[in-house]
């Protein structure tokens, strides 16, 4: 547990100038495979795939199998475009540019603008819009560009297909809660990044319990447990010091996972 504490003035005087700006490099959430825990699929990439790094996934007799979030984060996208493309498709923001695709589905199970994590069912695999059979076809995407897809940090097979065993939501909650305490009363500033040179995007009051979807480094900060680099993904594109929230660990969480 921590149990360092900085004075009323040393806290007051980082909540409001807090230190100097920087602008730390955007560590990509830990993707999962797409299935519920223990699942394996066939994973194939092809060269002349649209995207060239999307992955077909296939299993015996799969229509209807659910298909779950990848990483967490906010759906910004849930669209049917017919008879044509990716028919059915679920786009979630991970935050940081970082967004991955599911389409081909056969129905939905979320909405725009909800909150998912690990294991969270967003689909079911069909075979809409223009596909020939059953299958998932799963992207990962930066600013928008198509990206080699990774699970838990390994990079997938290019070229052909491998099988993939997946561990998404095994270990049940993969994400922390916290209670936000300046000491003050003064509402804690939330950034758009990991550091005090991102934007300010809103407040968090004081005595607030937040949910942590994920952690990782940015600016240090001297807060009221002491000073720590660590900063907590609150929401998309949502970010505070750690400084300033009570986790009970002296560190990162050992349950929630690195953004």
């Amino acid at each position: 547990m921590r149990k360092r504490w900085l004075s009323l003035a040393a806290v007051g005087a980082v909540l409001a100038a807090i230190l100097v700006p920087a602008t730390p490099a955007m560590a990509a959430p830990t993707f999962k495979v797409p299935f519920p825990c223990n699942q394996s699929w066939s994973g194939q990439t092809r060269s002349d795939h649209s995207p060239a790094y999307a992955i077909d996934f296939n299993r015996t007799d799969d229509l209807g199998d659910p298909v779950v979030a990848s990483a967490p984060g906010t759906v910004d996208r849930v669209t049917d475009l017919g008879g044509t493309s990716y028919g059915k498709y679920v786009r979630i923001d991970h935050g940081n540019g970082y967004t991955t695709y599911y389409a081909h589905l056969g129905a939905f199970n979320v909405s725009v603008g909800q909150t998912v994590g690990y294991g969270k069912v967003i689909g079911y695999v069909g075979s809409t819009g223009g596909s020939t059979g059953p299958h998932l076809h799963y992207e990962q995407r930066l600013n928008g560009n198509d990206i080699q897809a990774r699970f838990n940090g390994a990079l997938a097979l290019y070229w052909g297909t491998k099988t993939y065993t997946s561990d998404n939501g095994c270990s049940g909650t993969n994400y922390g809660t916290g209670t936000v305490n300046t000491t003050s009363g003064v509402s804690l500033t939330v950034r758009s990044g990991p550091g005090t040179g991102y934007s300010a995007v809103g407040s968090v009051a004081d005595g607030a319990t937040v949910t942590i979807y994920c952690q990782t480094s940015g600016t240090s900060v001297t807060g009221t447990y002491g000073t720590s680099s660590i900063w907590d993904r609150i929401g998309t594109g949502r970010y505070v010091s750690d400084a300033y929230v009570y986790t009970g660990y002296d560190g990162y969480i050992p349950s929630v996972p690195r953004c």
